[in-house]
């Protein structure tokens, strides 16, 4: 994961991007949008570069627009990859105890919002966050996964995830090739107890999902498609 497909197109990190604000949950500063009092709930999981991605707030407010409470935790403590002071694995040699706990720091996050009586929690990671989503859905955390591009994720955590779980890949990929996805989908296949699907996207690469330029008419259009695809799964299994 520490190859350079992780650090192509970075986003310029803005905390006022967004329609929505940062609360406390769970112990983390968090992007929020969407009713408070919705009882059906979406985690997203940020990539490396945080939570403060313009294109992931964005994100966050359309899966809000549809009626869900939309919580985007910063796993990095206000320190996300910047590629332009160092290299990832300069960032993950100096953040090691991070990069390795965003499971164990997710559940606080998401036991807070249990304790308010959510009915429903769909959680989708991006990278580094498709990690984070599928340790949560080995131990009936959520009722819903998706995985964007997942970097470290193997085949024997596929073996054991216990939610509906989504895979969106693509085409172009070192971090997570369409072999290796292919794999997943074969062991997906084989656990009848547990809906999921693999989709790899023709014609784009690691990140495509939330690292777009906005002017790129055709790079919004295919991102588009996979947040498309997140919805029509939340719709299916968070309710």
């Amino acid at each position: 994961m520490s190859g350079p497909q992780c650090c192509e197109n970075p986003p310029t990190l803005t905390s006022s991007s967004g329609a929505g604000c940062v609360a406390e949950i769970g112990g983390l500063k968090a992007y929020v949008s969407g009713p408070s009092d919705s009882k059906l709930v979406i985690l997203l999981v940020s990539d490396l570069f945080g939570y403060e991605a313009p294109n992931l707030r964005k994100l966050a407010d359309k899966v809000a627009a549809a009626g869900f409470y939309v919580v985007v935790p910063d796993f990095f403590y206000g320190d996300p990859f910047v590629p332009e002071t160092m290299t990832i694995p300069v960032w993950i040699k100096k953040h090691m105890e991070w990069f390795d706990k965003g499971f164990e720091d997710a559940k606080p996050v998401v036991a807070e919002l249990r304790s308010k009586g959510i009915n429903a929690i769909g959680a989708a990671g991006f990278c580094w966050g498709a990690k984070v989503v599928v340790e949560l859905s080995k131990v009936d955390q959520i009722q819903a996964a998706v995985l964007f591009h997942p970097a470290r994720v193997t085949v024997d955590d596929i073996k054991e995830i216990k939610a509906p779980t989504a895979i969106l890949g693509a085409e172009t990929d070192h971090v997570s090739p369409p072999e290796l996805l292919k794999q997943f989908e074969e062991v997906l296949s084989t656990k009848p107890e547990v809906n999921g699907y693999v989709k790899i996207f023709p014609g784009v690469a690691h990140g495509w999902s939330v690292r777009y330029k906005v002017e790129d008419e055709e790079a919004v259009k295919r991102a588009d498609e996979s947040h498309q695809n997140m919805m029509d799964w939340f719709a299916q299994y968070v309710k």
